[in-house]
């Protein structure tokens, strides 16, 4: 479960810096100004919170065992 928040935490900034380039706020990079950088770095913050999500989801469901 733990390596899913870090992969879901790594994927989230890694999609954040995506769009900053692919909007043009971050440059320095092949990659600024380019709307397709914005694009697929929003699916991986969707994918992120996606992956997050379900690690809340199991951690709920796992609590409800508990009891």
């Amino acid at each position: 479960m733990r390596a899913r928040v870090v992969i879901a935490i790594l994927l989230f900034g890694i999609g954040f810096v995506w769009v900053g380039q692919g909007i043009g706020l971050i440059g320095g990079s092949f990659m600024t100004g380019e709307a397709v950088w914005a694009v697929i770095g929003g699916l991986a913050i969707a994918i992120a919170l996606a992956l997050l999500h379900g690690v809340q989801r199991d951690r709920r469901r796992n609590a409800d065992d508990d009891q």
